[in-house]
């Protein structure tokens, strides 16, 4: 899905030079990244990564476009895996207790028959041993794509979005909240304020692949 070489014995999604060469951010490493400055006063976290750079035409976008749009579940878990790997060396993610993709709306779960950021998750989980929750977060409202919309925009989009379910089993957890791509943070913030408000004392990390 990168070169559109064909793949020889051991590879999988995207050939070896592709892999290599693809933008990486080295966030997970870094207190002061992008990321973290992005979000900072947004919501209270602990840390925030993405795991690579998305610009338009690259490699990375046609890779989260076809996990989104072209039916193509085992990217999201492909690239999970490879950053659930890196995130485990990292001392900022060391106390993870459960990793939480953010939510679908039912409908567009339904036209689109999976939820990316669960496969993304999925693949964390293997990365990370860590496990995966799904029944905590969820999405009550349902709201038009923000692929194209401004940053103004995307913020009233999202707004009240999200509620949990028994959020006070999870008390003083360490939740890793998990989307595809970060872009304004207009979604990890409501998703994270429901999750902050829910669960007491829980601790906030925030991953996406992309960062646009």
């Amino acid at each position: 899905m990168g070169c559109n070489a064909a793949l020889i014995a051991q590879e999988e999604i995207i050939c070896t030079s592709c892999l290599f060469h693809l933008p990486y951010t080295a966030f997970h490493m870094d207190s002061n990244n992008e990321a973290m400055q992005l979000l900072k006063g947004k919501f209270p976290f602990e840390f925030a990564a993405c795991m690579l750079h998305l610009r338009s035409g690259s490699i990375v976008e046609k890779l989260i476009y076809n996990l989104k749009y072209n039916n193509h579940p085992q990217v999201g878990e492909y690239l999970g895996t490879k950053y659930g790997t890196s995130l485990r060396e990292s001392p900022y993610f060391a106390k993870i207790d459960m990793i939480v993709p953010v939510p679908l709306h039912p409908k567009r779960l339904l036209k689109r028959g999976y939820n990316q950021s669960e496969c993304i998750a999925a693949g964390l989980s293997l990365g990370m041993d860590v496990p995966v929750n799904t029944r905590l977060l969820h999405r009550g409202r349902y709201q038009k794509s923000q692929t194209k919309m401004y940053r103004s925009d995307r913020i009233g989009n999202v707004a009240d979005s999200f509620y949990c379910k028994n959020g006070e089993q999870w008390a003083d957890s360490h939740v890793l909240l998990v989307d595809d791509v970060l872009t304004t943070g207009a979604t990890m913030a409501a998703a994270a304020e429901a999750l902050i408000n829910h669960i007491p004392h829980c601790k906030i990390y925030i991953v996406s692949i992309g960062r646009a």
